[in-house]
Order: C-alpha cells, then sequence, then structure tokens
C-alpha cells in the first residue's frame, strides 16, 4: 500500500513539474523564406512605420519589455551599430515590444535611440509573426527575424537569454544577402 501511494505521489508531482518545452511548443509562426505579416505601428516619435513602404533590408527584432536590464543591453547593442547597419547593409532595424508609445518615448530617450521602437499594445503583430513566450510561458520572447528588401524572412533568431547576441545574428544574416547596389542599374552592359 505504501508503495502504490508513493507511485501516486510522485506521478502527481511528476505532472506539475516543470518541463523544457517541446520543440513543436517554440515553433516559430514565420519562417525563412515566407513574407513577414504586413504592419503599422506608432513609434517613440509619434512616426507609423509601415512594413510594406519599408523598401530596404530590415531587423525586426521582439523584445519583452522597455526599460528592463535584457531590453536595455539589446538595445543599445543595436543603437551602437545603428550607422554601420544603415551605412554597410542599406538597412535599417526597428525594436518591437508591448508597451504604449509614451513607455517607447521614454526608454528611447533614456537610451539616446536613433532607430524606430514600436509600440505593438496588445501585442497583435507579435502574435502574427509567431513570437514564441519564454520562461515556461511567463515572458513575452526575444526572437529577431531578417527580411530582405521584398519582406521575406531570411534568418529568425530565438534568446531570450543573450540579448546582446541579437545583433551579432542580425549582422551575420544581413552580410549573407546580396549586396544592396547604390544608385541606379542600366538595363544593358556598356562595352568598356
Amino acid at each position: 500500500m505504501k508503495t502504490a501511494a508513493a507511485l501516486l505521489f510522485a506521478a502527481g508531482a511528476q505532472a506539475f513539474a516543470p518541463t523544457a518545452p517541446s520543440r513543436s511548443s517554440t515553433a516559430l509562426n514565420l519562417k525563412v523564406g515566407e513574407t513577414a505579416p504586413e504592419f503599422s505601428l506608432v513609434d517613440q516619435n509619434g512616426k507609423t512605420f509601415t512594413r510594406s513602404k519599408n523598401k530596404k533590408p530590415l531587423v525586426v527584432y521582439f523584445y519583452p519589455a522597455d526599460s528592463t536590464p535584457g531590453c536595455t543591453v539589446q538595445a543599445n547593442a543595436f543603437n551602437d551599430e545603428i550607422q554601420n547597419i544603415r551605412k554597410e547593409f542599406k538597412a535599417d532595424v526597428v525594436g518591437i515590444s508591448g508597451q504604449d508609445v509614451e513607455s517607447k518615448q521614454k526608454f528611447a530617450e533614456e537610451l539616446g535611440l536613433n532607430f524606430s521602437i514600436l509600440a505593438d499594445e496588445g501585442d497583435e503583430i507579435r502574435k502574427a509573426f509567431g513570437v514564441p513566450k519564454a520562461a515556461f510561458g511567463f515572458l513575452p520572447g526575444r526572437v529577431t527575424y531578417i527580411l530582405d528588401k521584398e519582406g521575406q524572412c531570411v534568418s529568425v533568431y530565438d534568446n531570450l537569454a543573450d540579448a546582446a547576441s541579437h545583433l551579432d545574428k542580425a549582422k551575420e544574416s544581413l552580410e549573407a544577402l546580396p549586396a544592396q547596389k547604390a544608385g541606379f542599374e542600366l538595363p544593358f552592359e556598356l562595352p568598356f
């Protein structure tokens, strides 16, 4: 009888023990090769950013919350490299989280951000991209998507713990994109 009770207790305890998430529970809805969902969101300056109006490669990074330690590290990392990303890769960066525009204004001002952070109140765009929850579903996830100039996803990076690594992964993915040519292109080859 003691053995049966111990087995029942162990089985019951096992049912409520935290487990590592399965592969299927963290599957990202937006996959490499797919076109990113359309979105228009307001940034910290009150300007609306629309994905389809952007005609250059785009780093779209989702982060849990403004003014938190990891998110501050991530935003500072992108801010430190934003001019290089724009010059070398002819790309831009947007950060997205669920706080309102007022929170974005405060966060951007605290850090002196030179790129748009967008207010996704209600997490509609986070859900459209299929960004998984992290920490057993308790926190919004930290995922970075690299989109080419047509809005097609070329890379997905999911890592909640190492916020700074998102910059390196983004730059690696941007490097792999075909070079963006400046100016115009002739529809024929010159003979010299």
